[in-house]
C-alpha cells in the first residue's frame, strides 16, 4: 500500500535550502504540538458522532459497538491518510439501507468481510489516481440517492418510534404502518416525541443565552434529555445494549453467489467513494480562505477512506465514509488541522472504553428518533429546487424512487440511465425555422447544433432568396463541426450573391464580427488584463513589455488613447443611435446601483446594463453615510437625493464584494492615530463593524454557509448595514413610505464570478446563490423593481 501513496516529487529546478553563512545552526525540532482549536473542534465533532453512530448501528441492524468502531477508526485512519484535513468520517447515515440488506443476506461477520473488500478496491482506485471521475456523476444523482437512502431509513425507524419492529423492505414497512399505528406504544412515543421536540426547537432558542446553549449539539442534549426523562419516569423500554468486547464479531468469510458479492462490494465501494470524494469537495467550499488548510487532495482521500474501511471491517465495524454534518461542524467550530479529527477519534475510544454504564441508559427509541430526523433531512428541498432550475428534475425522481424500490445499485443505475437519456434528448432536440418580416429574413434555432440537425438547418437556410438580408439567431451552447461547417459555406455564399448575414444570440447581442476591423479580433468580456488590440508591427523598438505598461509594450497613458481609438472605431457605430436617443430624451435610469470602487467589479457586465439603464454611485467600501454625520461627506447623500426625488428611480441596489479592501482596512484600523482621509471615510464603516461582532445577532450567510472568514463577514454585513443606513436619509424614507421604491442587497464573489442576493432582513440575513440560468430574470427584475 505504501508505493501507491502519492508522494512529492523533487523539483530538479528547485535549489538546496541552505542556512546564511553567519546564522546559527538548526535548533532542535520543536514539540509536537495541537492547537486549542483543534481540541475544541475535536470535542464539538465528538458529542455529535456519538449518539449519531449508536442511531446508524442501530439503523442498519448490527451490533452496536460496530458504529462506535467506525468512528473510531475514521477519525484515526482516515484523519490521519486522509487527503481532506478538515473531513470527518465515520460510519454515515447514506450507507444505512446498504448496510442493512447486506446484514440481512449475508449476516453481520460476512458484511465485515464485504467492507474490507470494498477498502481495497477504494486503495486500488486510489492507486490508479481516478478519484476525479467520481465527481461526473451528475449531482441530480448523488441527491436522489440521499433523498431515496433518506425515506428509506425515516420509514423504518417511524416503527421503532411507534414501538415496534422494521421490516426489512420499504414497501413492507409502508404495508405495515397502519397495524402498527393500532398497537403503538405510548411510552416509546412519548420518548421519541420528545427527543424530536428538543432536535428542532434546540437551534432555535433566541437571545444570546440561546447562542450559548447552540454551542451544544442539538443531538447530544436530545438524547440526554429522552435518557434522563426515561430514567426518572421508571418507563420501561429497549434500551442500548453493549454486549462484552470479548464476544464481538469480527469478520468472516462470506457464503454466496460469487456475482451477488461482486455486486455487494461494488455498492459499498461506489457510495462511500462518491459521498467522501463530494464531501471533501464541499469542505474546500466551507474552509475557503482559511489560512493554513489545504485543498483536499482526492486521490489521497479516496487512499485514506479505502484504508478506513480494510480497518473497521477487520476490527468488526460499520462501513465509513466522509459525513456532512460532522465535517461542517468541525470547520464551523475553528479546526485548523486533522488533529481534530484524529482527536474526536480518540474521544470515542475513550468513551467506548469507559462510559459503557451510561451508554447503556439511552432508549432505542430516542436514538431511532434521531436518525429518523436525519433521513428527514437528507430529503433537501434545496437539493430539489436546485434540480428543477436545472431542468434535472426527472433524474432525481428516478433515482430516489429506484432507491426506494428497488436498492441503491439499482436506483442509482436508474438514474444514470435517465441523465444520459435526457442529455441526449437535449442534444438531439433542436427547432428550426424561418419567417420574413420587412424583408428581412430570420433563421432562428433553438437547441445545440449538431450533425444531426444539419439537414433541417439547410433546408431552412435555402428557403433565403438570394441577396436580401438574413439574420441568423443561435439560441444554444454548442456547436458542432459539421453544423459549422454548413452555416460558413452557406453564409459564404450569400454573402458572395450580394446578400448579408448577422449572426445573432437570441437577445439579438451579435455573437461574430463579418470581417476583421483594422486587424482587431477582440470579443467582448474574451479573458483579459489590461488588454488591448495591438499590431505587433507598430511596436517601436525602444518600447519595452510588461514594465508599468500594462503589458502592451507603450506606456499607460498611450494605452487609454488606444482605447478611445478602438472605442471610437468599434463600438461608438454600435451605440450612437442609442446614445443619440438618450440625448434627446435625458436619461430615465430605474434603479440608483451603489458599489464599491473596486476596479474589478464592472457594474455593465454583472448586471447586463447599457447606457442609461444605472445611475451609478461607486465609493470605498460602497458606504452611505447617514444623516447629519460632520460635513463632508454630502457627495452620498446628494446622488441619493438626486436620484429618488428627480430620477424617480424605483429601486436602490447597495452591492458589496468578496475581498473589499475598504472592509480589510476596517478591520485593522487601531483606535487614534493619523487621522487621514482614507480613516475619516471608513468611520462610516463602523456601525458595520460593530454589527459584526455583535453576539446577540445571528451572522449574514452566504448561500447556506457560513462566511470563509471574518473579511467575508463584514463584506456581506456591511450590505445590510448600509441597507439601514439608506432607511434614514429622508428622501428614501419617504418613497418606502408610498411604496415607490424597493431596497435590495447584493453580493459579487470575483473568484466565483456569482452574485448573490439578499433575501432577508428580518434576524435571517441570507444572500442566495443566483445561477446562470436565472441571472437575466434577476438583473431584469432589479432593473424593473418588481
Amino acid at each position: 500500500m505504501s508505493a501507491c501513496v502519492p508522494t512529492r516529487a523533487e523539483d530538479p529546478t528547485r535549489a538546496k535550502r541552505t542556512h546564511p553563512p553567519h546564522s546559527p545552526p538548526p535548533g532542535p525540532h520543536r514539540p509536537f504540538r495541537i492547537a486549542s482549536a483543534d481540541v475544541s473542534a475535536s470535542l464539538a465533532v465528538f458529542l455529535i458522532a456519538l449518539p449519531l453512530s449508536l442511531g446508524i448501528a442501530l439503523a442498519t441492524g448490527a451490533p452496536l459497538q460496530a458504529g462506535l468502531v467506525a468512528a473510531a477508526v475514521g477519525g484515526l485512519v482516515a484523519g490521519r491518510l486522509g487527503g481532506s484535513p478538515l473531513q470527518v468520517s465515520g460510519p454515515a447515515a447514506g450507507l444505512t439501507v446498504v448496510t442493512a440488506e447486506l446484514i440481512q443476506q449475508y449476516g453481520w461477520r460476512a458484511t465485515c468481510a464485504i467492507t474490507i473488500a470494498a477498502g481495497l478496491a477504494q486503495l486500488g482506485l486510489g492507486c490508479l489516481r481516478v478519484a476525479r471521475t467520481a465527481l461526473a456523476v451528475s449531482p441530480a444523482i448523488v441527491h436522489g440517492m440521499l433523498a431515496g437512502i433518506g425515506i428509506t431509513i425515516a420509514v423504518a425507524q417511524l416503527h421503532i418510534v411507534l414501538g415496534g419492529t422494521p421490516q426489512s423492505a420499504v414497501l413492507d414497512n409502508l404495508r405495515a404502518l397502519p397495524a402498527q399505528l393500532a398497537q403503538l406504544r405510548p411510552a416509546a412515543l412519548s420518548i421519541s416525541a420528545l427527543t424530536l421536540a428538543v432536535l428542532l426547537a434546540w437551534p432555535r432558542i433566541p437571545g444570546r443565552a440561546g447562542q450559548a446553549l447552540r454551542r451544544v449539539p442539538a443531538a447530544l442534549v436530545a438524547v440526554t434529555l429522552a435518557t434522563a426523562a426515561a430514567s426518572l419516569a421508571g418507563l420501561s423500554l429497549p434500551k442500548v445494549d453493549l454486549p462484552s468486547w470479548r464476544s464481538h464479531a469480527l469478520a468472516g468469510m462470506p457464503e454466496g453467489s460469487a456475482l451477488g458479492l461482486v455486486a455487494a462490494v461494488l455498492t459499498i465501494t461506489l457510495v462511500c467513494s462518491v459521498q467522501s470524494l463530494l464531501g471533501a469537495v464541499a469542505v474546500d467550499k466551507l474552509a475557503a480562505g482559511r489560512p493554513g488548510v489545504p485543498r483536499s487532495d482526492l486521490d489521497r482521500e479516496l487512499l485514506g477512506q479505502g484504508a478506513a474501511n480494510v480497518v473497521s471491517g477487520a476490527l468488526g465495524g460499520l462501513p465509513i465514509a466522509g459525513v456532512a454534518v460532522r465535517s461542517s461542524a468541525n470547520v464551523h467550530s475553528g479546526a485548523v488541522s486533522r488533529n481534530s479529527t484524529m482527536l474526536h477519534g480518540v474521544w470515542v475510544v475513550v468513551a467506548t472504553l469507559l462510559m459503557v454504564p451510561v451508554l447503556e441508559l439511552i432508549p432505542l427509541a430516542s436514538l431511532a428518533a434521531l436518525v429518523m430526523a436525519v433521513g428527514i433531512q437528507m430529503v433537501s428541498l434545496h437539493h430539489i429546487r436546485t434540480v428543477t432550475r436545472h431542468r434535472e428534475a426527472l433524474v432525481y425522481a428516478v433515482t430516489t424512487l429506484g432507491v426506494v424500490v428497488l436498492g441503491v445499485l439499482e436506483g442509482v443505475a436508474l438514474g444514470i440511465a435517465v441523465a444520459v437519456g435526457v442529455s441526449l434528448h437535449r442534444l438531439a432536440r433542436t427547432r428550426i425555422t424561418h419567417v420574413e418580416t420587412e424583408g428581412v429574413h430570420y433563421v432562428r434555432v433553438r437547441g445545440q447544433l449538431t450533425f444531426l440537425a444539419v439537414p433541417r438547418l439547410s433546408r431552412a437556410l435555402h428557403l433565403v432568396p438570394h441577396g436580401t438580408e438574413a439574420v441568423v439567431e443561435l439560441d444554444g451552447s454548442f456547436m458542432d463541426h459539421a453544423a459549422f461547417e454548413t452555416l460558413q459555406d452557406w453564409q459564404n455564399t450569400h454573402t458572395a450573391q450580394g446578400g448579408s448575414v448577422e449572426l445573432t444570440g437570441r437577445a439579438g447581442t451579435r455573437i461574430a464580427e463579418p470581417a476583421e476591423i483594422s486587424g482587431c479580433r477582440c470579443r467582448p468580456w474574451t479573458p483579459w488584463r489590461n488588454h488591448h488590440c495591438q499590431d505587433p508591427g507598430t511596436v517601436e523598438p525602444g518600447d519595452r513589455t510588461g514594465e508599468d505598461t500594462g503589458g502592451s509594450g507603450r506606456p499607460s497613458g498611450h494605452q487609454l488613447a488606444r482605447g478611445i481609438s478602438a472605442f471610437q472605431r468599434n463600438t461608438a457605430p454600435l451605440v450612437r443611435d442609442e446614445l443619440a436617443r438618450l440625448a434627446r430624451e435625458g436619461q430615465r435610469p430605474s434603479q440608483l446601483f451603489l458599489t464599491c470602487a473596486d476596479s474589478r467589479l464592472v457594474t455593465s457586465m454583472i448586471t447586463s446594463s447599457g447606457p442609461g439603464d444605472l445611475f451609478v454611485v461607486r465609493n470605498v467600501g460602497n458606504l452611505v453615510p447617514l444623516p447629519g454625520e460632520e460635513s463632508g461627506d454630502d457627495s452620498v447623500a446628494a446622488a441619493i437625493e438626486y436620484a429618488v426625488d428627480v430620477l424617480k428611480v424605483r429601486s436602490i441596489t447597495v452591492c458589496g464584494h468578496s475581498g473589499c479592501g475598504a472592509m480589510q482596512a476596517l478591520l485593522k484600523t487601531e483606535p487614534g492615530g493619523t487621522r487621514t482621509p482614507l480613516k475619516r471615510w471608513l468611520r462610516h464603516g463602523r456601525p458595520s463593524l460593530e454589527r459584526a461582532a455583535d453576539i446577540s445577532r445571528p451572522g449574514a450567510r452566504l448561500a447556506g454557509r457560513a462566511p470563509a472568514d471574518a473579511v467575508e463577514q463584514l463584506c456581506l454585513t456591511n450590505v445590510v448595514q448600509q441597507l439601514e443606513h439608506l432607511r434614514a436619509h429622508e428622501s428614501v424614507a419617504q418613497a418606502l413610505k408610498e411604496r415607490a421604491l424597493e431596497l435590495h442587497g447584493m453580493y459579487f464573489h470575483v473568484g466565483e464570478a456569482q452574485a448573490y442576493l439578499l433575501t432577508g432582513t428580518d434576524g435571517t440575513e441570507v444572500f442566495d446563490h443566483v445561477g446562470a440560468s436565472e441571472n437575466a430574470s434577476v438583473v431584469e427584475d432589479l432593473h424593473r423593481s418588481a
